[in-house]
């Protein structure tokens, strides 16, 4: 006999307050955004780095911060607030992650890149993936400063995913590589 789903109404989900979370230890990773330029795709990866617990968001060049940005914040719904983040120059982030021991991957079709599903992540490590403009992709600073290089693969017929999927993506696979 299948079994009767019944959709969880809001407060069964057990969520933590805004308090809560921002005490709670996060997933290790950081996202830094290379010049995104549609404000609900940064709002959509502020959500989606909520869901998965990141526990920093770099924002860098033209990506627009959540401060008095309406359509960030619609999109976010509120993880623009429960999401740590910065406004950095892109030298300063790339010093600061050498300086602190952070591997760098970017997130990009390229030659000599990783499959992100045969990425395995070392959880004695601290990483920082970099997700790039929406028409141009990662940047060149980025690309010949990384550690890696990481690709999602695909099977259709468009040669690309959007960042906000990409990065959905992205944190789904290294959040199942921390739990197993």
């Amino acid at each position: 006999m299948r079994p009767n789903f019944k959709k969880l109404q809001l407060s069964a989900l057990n969520r933590k307050s805004l308090k809560e979370f921002k005490q709670t230890p996060k997933m290790g990773i950081m996202l830094l955004l290379d010049n995104i330029r549609s404000a609900h795709n940064v709002g959509s990866i502020f959500r989606s780095s909520d869901a998965f617990a990141v526990e920093h968001i770099f924002l860098t060049g033209i990506t627009p911060i959540p401060e008095a940005n309406f359509e960030i914040q619609k999109t976010a719904l509120g993880a623009e607030k429960s999401v740590n983040w910065t406004q950095v120059d892109s030298e300063e982030a790339l010093a600061m992650f050498r300086q602190n021991g952070y591997k760098i991957y970017t997130i990009e079709q390229a030659e000599n890149s990783q499959n992100l599903a045969d990425f395995n992540l070392n959880i004695l490590e601290k990483y920082v993936f970099v997700l790039g403009n929406e028409v141009t992709g990662v940047s060149e600073f980025w690309m010949e400063n990384c550690d890696g290089c990481l690709e999602i693969e695909q099977f259709g017929t468009k040669h690309s995913l959007n960042v906000s999927v990409t990065a959905g993506v992205l944190l789904y696979s290294v959040s199942r590589s921390i739990k197993n």
